[in-house]
């Protein structure tokens, strides 16, 4: 991407102006001013909220009919102890929920497996048989609270207990609601809670949105991430750009399903991030939902509008905050809360101020609630959709992230497609430079950084509130699974593993076969195990 000096409408540079040059991170300069000449050639001028290409929102009053939906990251130990922090959540005004699963569960491991230990509930929720589900979502109903499943590797498996769980609680699926994460490219990018190869990851990926898009049509089975590999390291431009060849990539296999564009597209969805710059990030989202809608349409031919939509969870990164002085996180947050609402997000989830360096407290989490509380109902944010609409510098910037979106997209087709690309390493490889390049930025302190680089104080080391590990709930927890394993129909058990096996060699959609599989108690562990027989395990390339 160009940093070369550019010139305002007026002609002149910022030398000319004797003002010093900026850059943002995606690399363009800023211009010391911007006129009507910066956007004369833009569209914007005949774009309306609600319309295609759907640059200003995708609805016509955006939260002058409904403010996003607040959906704070939670889930920790025991399904009991979640189901109690669901609970808390809910009473403070939370309007959505957001599931964090331990790592055990993301990576398919039963609590009582020896690799398990010491992780059991650590970083969220365990998971093993459809019981704990139903204890999780104990007295929440349904129909009003919409739950996001923030797993990966296992998502497949998880997503059938929750279909299963609302079949047993007498919820019509076809009206369910709800997001899966089942984002598996991303984590060879950037998380590496991968279990499957490459190919074969994707492919249950398709499963999913092929089984939801003939049986739970109102379910986004996948929330594609630019997240998360923003946090690796990408740039904003590479964020949206690695994302829209993810989701695409998916798109391309449903469609060899036999199902159309228009059956799916509108129930695909996504997960950004926000740090850095406010107004890079404000055009980001902007130049992002307009190239997208393009895609669809111009790409896949989609007829609805809803198709086009990008429907998106935006909230504050986690690589944004930092361990020194770690209050500045709830002024860095309550920018990022503003950032997502002046972007037109649909569901806002902000990092707590202590998550640079711990699991969130409960007070944490509730200033994190309160933040996006005064945002809505003290600052006027849903007064008027796209306040920063027709902004001169706003909608030149978003004219540049389209194209320069775009153009990294092409990068990504030179290697082959992103799952290419992503199997043979080179989108890591990519996103470890920009994170190297960064890092040696803030370390040089030539990017600012309050509190680490510049206003720093000398500060005496004080006690932070960790999250302890809760040896009684795995103990609980393992205790549970015992009692499960020896009560259940082992023999139905193992009929249907069997039948999950057979399905894979066949390489059937895995959706039902898990589906029957859960509701007779079947573990994650052992659905997993099944299908490694049969797929293998994903060996990570490594470059010197």
């Amino acid at each position: 991407m160009s940093s070369k000096e550019t010139k305002t409408a007026t002609g002149k540079t910022a030398k000319d102006l004797n003002v010093k040059p900026v850059h943002i991170e995606s690399g363009f300069e800023v211009n010391p001013v911007y006129t009507a000449d910066d956007i004369a050639e833009s569209s914007i001028k005949n774009e309306m909220p609600g319309e295609y290409p759907f640059t200003r929102g995708i609805h016509p009053t955006m939260y002058r009919n409904k403010p996003f939906t607040i959906r704070q990251y939670a889930g920790f130990a025991s399904p009991e102890e979640t189901n109690e922090r669901f609970h808390f959540l809910i009473k403070n005004g939370q309007s959505g929920l957001n599931v964090a699963f331990d790592l055990p569960t993301q990576c398919g491991l039963d609590s009582d497996d020896p690799r398990a230990f010491g992780e059991v509930g650590r970083v969220g929720m365990s998971i093993d048989t459809l019981e704990d589900f139903e204890i999780a979502f104990r007295n929440i109903d349904l129909d009003k609270i919409t739950v996001s499943l923030t797993i990966n590797g296992t998502a497949i498996i998880l997503i059938a207990m929750y279909v299963a769980m609302a079949e047993k609680l007498g919820y019509d699926i076809a009206n369910l609601r709800g997001t899966a994460q089942n984002d598996i490219l991303k984590e060879f990018i950037g998380r590496g809670t991968w279990i499957f190869p490459v190919d074969k990851s994707v492919k249950l990926v398709v499963d999913t949105i092929e089984y939801c898009a003939k049986h739970v049509p109102k379910y986004s089975p996948v929330s594609v991430c630019g997240y998360h590999i923003r946090e690796s390291g990408a740039n904003p431009v590479q964020e949206m750009a690695y994302a829209f060849c993810i989701a695409k990539a998916y798109s391309d296999g449903a469609l060899e399903r036999g199902i159309t564009i228009d059956d799916f597209a509108s129930r695909l969805s996504f997960n950004f991030d926000i740090y850095g710059n406010l107004f890079e990030q404000i055009a980001k989202f902007r130049g992002g939902r307009r190239l997208w809608a393009k895609i669809i349409r111009e790409e896949y031919g989609a007829k609805k509008d809803s198709s086009c939509w990008l429907r998106m969870i935006a909230g504050g990164g986690g690589g944004g905050l930092t361990k020194e002085q770690p209050e500045n996180n709830i002024v860095r947050s309550a920018y990022y809360a503003l950032i997502s609402a002046l972007s037109g997000t649909q569901t806002m989830a902000l990092c707590s101020y202590d998550e640079a360096y711990t699991i969130p407290t409960e007070h944490s989490a509730e200033i994190s609630l309160r933040t996006m509380q005064i945002m809505i109902h003290e600052m006027g944010i849903c007064d008027t959709v796209d306040p920063l609409g027709g902004s001169y510098y706003v909608e030149a910037l978003t004219d540049r992230f389209e194209k320069e979106i775009r153009e990294e997209m092409k990068t990504v087709e030179k290697w082959n497609g992103i799952v290419e690309a992503v199997a043979t390493g080179k989108i890591q490889e990519s996103v470890s430079k920009q994170a190297y390049e960064r890092e040696m930025g803030v370390q040089r302190g030539e990017i600012p950084k309050v509190g680490v680089n510049i206003f720093t104080r000398d500060e005496e080391a004080k006690d932070v509130e960790f999250h302890p590990y809760n040896q009684k709930a795995v103990d609980a927890q393992i205790e549970k699974l015992k009692r499960i394993k020896s009560t259940r129909d082992n023999i139905q058990v193992q009929t249907c593993l069997e039948t999950i096996k057979k399905d894979a060699q066949e390489n059937k959609n895995l959706m039902p076969s898990i589906i029957a599989a859960v509701k007779v108690y079947c573990t994650v562990g052992e659905i997993v195990q099944v299908m490694k027989e049969v797929y293998g395990e994903y060996k990570e390339p490594i470059f010197f």
